[in-house]
């Protein structure tokens, strides 16, 4: 009898999760909007509630910092919108450039015994379709930031209701402290994560630029921005961010460069994402390796591509609420990373 009811509990949980799941998916551009507009608004409501202890009226350091979010908002669309204007315009030519290194390459490696056509290469490897691929994706960033507008006028919301939101929790939540706790760690769980996310992102961004500036590769303001931004994405944000401007490297430089290029591109990363991003994170956000990893995939099929941004945030929640639930709790010990943790 207890094995039957075992059966309907897991059943039950597992019936729940493929509903929300779907409709997570279903109603996809409409919970980004909002989870991007909650966590904006959970980075800067403390400027609001300082802003509120030392006197300065809530109207005032609320257009304050909506005017800043806006300049800045302007400023980053302007600067990328324009190299990625450049950078269309000039795909035909780096289109010629790719696929004449291809020839020379195939043409050395068969003056030294490999028996390679450059025709059958060039038409395996498609070089058209890849650079059409890379024009449809920067045809993307008109959507993005469109879609980044309705982010800011629903984070300047939720902003506005920043300082009289703690008393809403403490009435929700006032025969329920475990669960007031719970909400209380979550979100400065989040805005800990976020806030160092956002500062070890920008010095990655920022000492890619210093060193594309140096090598002289095309578009370093755009290549750094990319770093900056796919710097939010564990394991494979990095590693994507580098392939532009190392292809760049070798188009329009040479093989050396483009190797000094790529150990430089792995210093800058290692440095920040495995010493100092760890040293500012203490014991981190709790969650194993491998959850990590396939909630990239997890959240990136849901969500889309913001869903891999958010992917640790969003699989960190669901261990919190796990942890707070004992007949969860397994679950939420399976999501953590115990590997520096003594099993008694």
């Amino acid at each position: 009898m207890i094995y039957k009811e075992q059966i309907k509990y897991y059943l039950f949980y597992v019936s729940a999760f493929v509903i929300i799941t779907a409709g997570l998916k279903a109603a996809s551009e409409i919970v980004v909007i909002l989870l991007l507009s909650i966590i904006l608004a959970s980075i800067l409501s403390p400027i609001m509630i300082f802003s509120k202890k030392i006197g300065i009226p809530k109207y005032v350091s609320f257009v304050f910092i909506l005017f800043l979010i806006v300049v800045l908002f302007l400023g980053i669309f302007y600067i990328v919108n324009t190299s990625f204007k450049d950078f269309i315009m000039h795909l035909p030519s780096y289109e010629k450039k790719m696929k004449n290194l291809i020839i020379l390459s195939v043409e050395y490696f068969d003056k030294r015994g490999f028996d390679l056509n450059p025709k059958e290469v060039l038409e395996g490897l498609d070089i058209s379709a890849l650079f059409k691929l890379g024009a449809g994706a920067v045809g993307n960033i008109g959507i993005f930031f469109s879609k980044t507008l309705l982010v800011l006028i629903g984070t300047s919301f939720l902003l506005f209701e920043a300082p009289i939101f703690g008393k809403k929790l403490s009435i929700i939540f006032k025969n329920n402290q475990s669960a007031l706790e719970n909400f209380t760690l979550f979100s400065k769980t989040v805005r800990r994560y976020f806030t160092i996310k956002l500062f070890t992102s920008f010095l990655t961004g920022f000492f890619i630029l210093l060193v594309l500036l140096y090598f002289d590769i095309q578009y370093a303001i755009l290549w750094g921005f990319l770093g900056f931004l796919l710097n939010f994405i564990p394991v494979i944000g990095s590693i994507l961010a580098s392939i532009p401007a190392l292809l760049l490297s070798l188009l329009n430089h040479d093989f050396t460069t483009t190797l000094w290029l790529l150990l430089w591109y792995f210093v800058i990363n290692n440095l920040i994402s495995n010493v100092l991003e760890p040293k500012f994170m203490g014991q981190g956000l709790g969650l194993s390796p491998a959850v990590v990893f396939f909630s990239l995939i997890f959240w990136g099929w849901v969500l889309g591509a913001v869903g891999m941004f958010l992917a640790v945030v969003l699989t960190m929640t669901l261990k919190i609420a796990f942890d707070s639930n004992e007949n969860t709790k397994w679950i939420g010990i399976l999501l953590s990373d115990l590997s520096k943790t003594k099993v008694l």
